[in-house]
């Protein structure tokens, strides 16, 4: 655990826009990882880069102290200036043994996340761990690193509720729809293309809803939206003659006033009596609250949804004892695994040593005395012999192991 080292750059530090500075594209990668092993002393290394986090987890008899971090930033080439160069510097956070382990395990159970509890960031470390493995490097010491990583992230995300209830206001906005049990070709009229709508329509996309009508003021981010869904594209201008009808309006506009009065509302029911859906994640809402007050609506906004997002997210930190309970477990775990394979690489010798004994004894030693021996008589010492080579090499081996879990 000695060796293992974390320089890290996260949005506890740095802000998001500069953080992407840092981040180095898949295509250069590889040749600024072998400049790196070339240059400076570092045997293992795998890099992770996400939005809000840029890390290089590493071993290294080095003390990476400011001096260490600057050359290894110099030697990545990351062309940056000088004034950036100083900023980066000044805010890294560098973890090193068994605090780089900690720091390893509590990202990965999404701890150190932005959003504490999303999954997504132990598959990004995954990959980016594998994608390093694959071109060669990362070796033994790293996958034992691994392994324990990804068995911590899945017991946390297992046995405790860090990651159960959602904190999104588009996951909440969805699940409230899901809980309406609306069928598959209810008619989804989105008003406004931009990220939220288009991350609730991907949602809806997903569960097999299909019929959508999206209006925006720009006609071609409609269009586009339109075509991820299979739907229809129209200006934002053309709602007030829509009527085709609707079962679901989901509207999220950058609009300062209302854009559904009742007179427009009326105009889209188009004499349909029926109770509807509404889904204003606008800030302020889209709609007008006439139209809640005077029509039979399910009302679904970002305002009591932001709500239970602040209770939720207040219900993943309470069980962040329960996790640093499982990660100091791990790493307690960890040091006797760490025990253990170094007495499997010390002892690696063993079977070609004791096979090198058993071929001179046959085959020297012993030669003239078996060439005697009648043929079933070499068949029972070819058996006792190989007996022997098997017990040879694990008895020792089991025998280190109790040792260790004794003195563990």
């Amino acid at each position: 655990m000695e060796y293992l080292k974390v320089i890290a750059f996260t949005h506890h530090h740095i802000d998001l826009k500069s953080l992407g500075k840092l981040v180095i594209c898949d295509e250069s990668l590889d040749n600024r990882l072998k400049n790196l092993q070339a240059e400076l002393p570092v045997s293992e290394i795998f890099y992770i880069g996400t939005c809000n986090r840029v890390e290089f987890v590493f071993l290294t008899k080095e003390k990476t102290d400011k001096e260490f971090v600057t050359k290894f930033l110099t030697v990545l080439d990351m062309g940056l200036p000088p004034e950036f160069m100083e900023r980066f510097l000044d805010n890294v956070t560098v973890y090193e043994n068994e605090e780089a382990f900690n720091h390893l395990l509590r990202t990965s159970c999404s701890l150190e996340s932005l959003v504490v509890g999303e999954k997504e960031i132990l598959a990004q470390i995954r990959k980016a761990y594998e994608n390093c493995r694959d071109a060669g490097f990362t070796g033994d010491y790293m996958r034992m690193i691994m392994d324990r990583v990804v068995k911590t992230a899945k017991e946390v995300y297992t046995h405790t509720n860090i990651s159960k209830n959602p904190v999104s206001v588009v996951s909440l906005a969805y699940r409230k729809l899901k809980e309406l049990n609306m069928c598959g070709n209810s008619r989804v009229l989105i008003i406004g293309a931009g990220e939220t709508n288009q991350n609730i329509a991907k949602y809806l996309n997903k569960h097999k809803y299909s019929n959508f009508s999206i209006f925006n003021r720009t006609l071609s981010k409609a269009e586009t939206l339109a075509e991820e869904l299979n739907g229809k594209a129209y200006s934002l201008a053309e709602l007030e003659n829509f009527t085709e009808g609707f079962d679901v309006i989901i509207t999220c506009t950058g609009a300062t006033e209302t854009i559904i009065d009742e007179a427009l509302y009326a105009k889209l029911l188009n004499g349909d009596t029926g109770k509807k859906v509404i889904v204003d994640l606008a800030i302020p809402n889209d709609v007008a609250p006439a139209v809640i007050h005077n029509n039979p609506i399910h009302y679904i906004e970002v305002e009591s949804l932001k709500e239970v997002a602040r209770k939720n997210i207040q219900e993943r930190y309470n069980e962040l004892v329960h996790a640093e309970d499982i990660i100091n477990t791990n790493i307690a775990e960890f040091f006797t695994v760490l025990k253990q394979r170094r007495i499997e690489l010390a002892m690696q010798e063993v079977p070609r040593k004791i096979k090198e004994i058993k071929n001179t004894a046959l085959n020297g030693v012993f030669a003239d005395e078996i060439s005697q021996m009648d043929e079933a008589s070499r068949e029972v010492l070819e058996r006792v012999m190989n007996y022997m080579e098997k017990k040879c090499i694990s008895v020792p081996m089991i025998m280190a192991k109790e040792i260790l879990v004794k003195e563990s």
